[in-house]
């Protein structure tokens, strides 16, 4: 199955886009979780939260929802994976407050980090064989055989990355799941992804994973786009006889109030955020 969903659920501008206007904040997280089966939690990156919010989380979303969780940056950008063994240990202690709705652990690497073969596999083989784990890195030094085989050793997963509807990564399929990110697309309006580029990326994912699972998360989060690309990635896997996962149903390609249809892009629009 495709299991598609965004990074994070709390954006403001997503009122009235996703959320009704007059629905409370602190009950986001319920509407979300019945119009989509999984989310990334990016907030943990900054700030890990406490387990009882873990727990709390794992109470208010429906038994096959699944929480794909980013690891702290104090393990990998401040102690740059070097000493692996608390940071991992306090990050388990509290995100396994899921129980059985916690998914793949996410471990994005700073672009700055160059290939360390030996810090990854001292951090991977920390995880427990029943957690996921999908490591990003995001410096070219990582693209070598002896990455690959430390990944496939540990049953880690290389993210794929998308960019500009383009990968930033190679397409390596390293364990029994797939995960993908995308960042930005290149339709207008920004950071809208093309139709031609969401269909690219449902024919390689059943191309290389097959019938096993693949984690999909939109991070254009920025106008709502996020949502309705989502959407629109599993109707587009749905019409290629590919099992995914609910998602809301999709829109039409036009902007908020319908006056600004998504066009593919030759160049890039504003920046966007490199989480």
């Amino acid at each position: 199955m495709i299991l598609v969903g965004t990074s994070g659920w709390q954006y403001r501008d997503w009122r009235e886009r996703f959320y009704p206007a007059k629905l409370p904040q602190r009950l986001w997280l319920e509407h979300f979780a019945e119009r989509f089966a999984t989310v990334e939690v990016n907030n943990a990156f900054y700030r890990l939260p406490e387990r009882d919010t873990f727990v709390a989380w794992r109470e208010r979303t429906p038994d096959d929802f699944c929480v794909a969780v980013k690891m702290s940056r104090y393990l990998t950008h401040v102690k740059r994976l070097r000493e692996p063994a608390e940071p991992v240990a306090r990050f388990l202690g509290r995100a396994t407050g899921l129980g059985d709705r916690l998914g793949p652990v996410l471990i994005q690497l700073p672009p700055n980090l160059r290939a360390d073969p030996e810090a990854l596999d001292a951090t991977l083989r920390l995880f427990p064989a029943d957690v996921r784990v999908a490591v990003e890195p995001r410096h070219p030094s990582w693209w070598t055989d002896e990455t690959r085989r430390i990944l496939e050793r540990r049953r880690a997963a290389l993210v794929w990355a998308d960019r500009l509807s383009r990968p930033v990564t190679p397409l390596w399929r390293t364990t029994d799941f797939g995960y993908l990110r995308l960042h930005e697309g290149r339709a207008r309006p920004w950071p809208r992804y093309g139709r031609t580029a969401l269909a690219t990326w449902v024919h390689r994912l059943a191309a290389t994973f097959g019938d096993d699972p693949a984690y999909v998360y939109f991070n254009n989060d920025p106008g709502g786009a996020a949502i309705v690309d989502a959407a629109a990635l599993a109707e587009l896997a749905r019409r290629a006889g590919r099992p995914v996962s609910r998602t809301p149903p999709a829109r039409p390609t036009t902007g908020r109030a319908g006056t600004a249809p998504v066009t593919e892009s030759s160049g890039p629009g504003p920046a966007a955020s490199a989480t």
